[in-house]
Formats: C-alpha cells, sequence, structure tokens
C-alpha cells in the first residue's frame, strides 16, 4: 500500500514524510496486513481451510483471542486520528485496517469488536468507494472458504 499510495506523488490516500501523522500512517499500514491479519489467517485455517479432520478449535480460538487482544490497539489510534487511523482522514491505513476488519467480519469475529472499532467499521463500509468494490463484484458466489 505503501508504494501505490506514493508511487505517482502526492495523493489523500498517503501522509507526507513531514507531516506529524506519518509515522502513525506507515504503522497503519503494517498494523493491519501484519499485527490484525496474520492472527486470522490461522483462525481461517484451522476453520476453514485444512479437511476437516485437521481443523483445530482450539488453535483457532486461541488465535481470535489473540486477535482481540490486538485489536485493542486500534481504539486509541481512533481516537487521536478523529475517528480515521490517522491525520484525522480517510488514508491508505485505513484501507490496510480496513481489510483486517472484513477478514474478521468473514471469519465472525467482528463481534468482537469493541464499539468504537464497530462504528469506525460502518463507516469504511458506508464509504462510495467500499460501495463501488463490492458492486464490482458483483454477484460472484463466495469462495468456498468463506464458509464453514
Amino acid at each position: 500500500a505503501q508504494y501505490l499510495a506514493t508511487r505517482d506523488g502526492p495523493t489523500p490516500l498517503s501522509v507526507e514524510p513531514g507531516d506529524p501523522a506519518y509515522g502513525a500512517w506507515l504503522n497503519g499500514l503494517h498494523f493491519g496486513e501484519a499485527t490484525l491479519t496474520f492472527p486470522q489467517t490461522l483462525v481461517l485455517r484451522y476453520t476453514r481451510l485444512e479437511p476437516k479432520e485437521r481443523r483445530n478449535p482450539q488453535v483457532a480460538d486461541d488465535y481470535g483471542r489473540w486477535f482481540s487482544a490486538r485489536l485493542k490497539g486500534l481504539s486509541p489510534r481512533l481516537a487521536e486520528g478523529g475517528g480515521w487511523y490517522c491525520a484525522g482522514r480517510f488514508t491508505a491505513a485505513d484501507i490496510s485496517v480496513g481489510y483486517a476488519l472484513l477478514l474478521a467480519q468473514t471469519l465472525g469475529l467482528h463481534e468482537r469488536f469493541a464499539p468504537d472499532v464497530a462504528d469506525y467499521w460502518a463507516r469504511l463500509q458506508a464509504r462510495e468507494g467500499f460501495q463501488k468494490a463490492k458492486a464490482a463484484q458483483g454477484g460472484a458466489e463466495a469462495p468456498s472458504w468463506q464458509t464453514p
């Protein structure tokens, strides 16, 4: 996301290095894609991707709790970022974190969202760009891994 947001010059999705929110923006890019997504990949693996005889509800539950613990780091950012991850506006950091929240919803982990995180997720989904992306998917059938 950093490469795409900075490759062709300034864009509202990026935060410039001289901006006080630049460090938070960089952190947000990685927070979504690494910190929040990693534990969810193990929930996905052990609830949906492994053959039924290899699925492990205990591992999935453990990593679901790990995700929840990591998710607690989002609330202070939202408070400091004016309801967005940083800079008081929608940036690529919100896309990164939003993808992790979308995956959490797919896995049923969204029920663990704190109220401010649930509100943030609702704002992300209400954005015109999100709606266009969903519409572009059309009536495509969900991949088999999306259903337990």
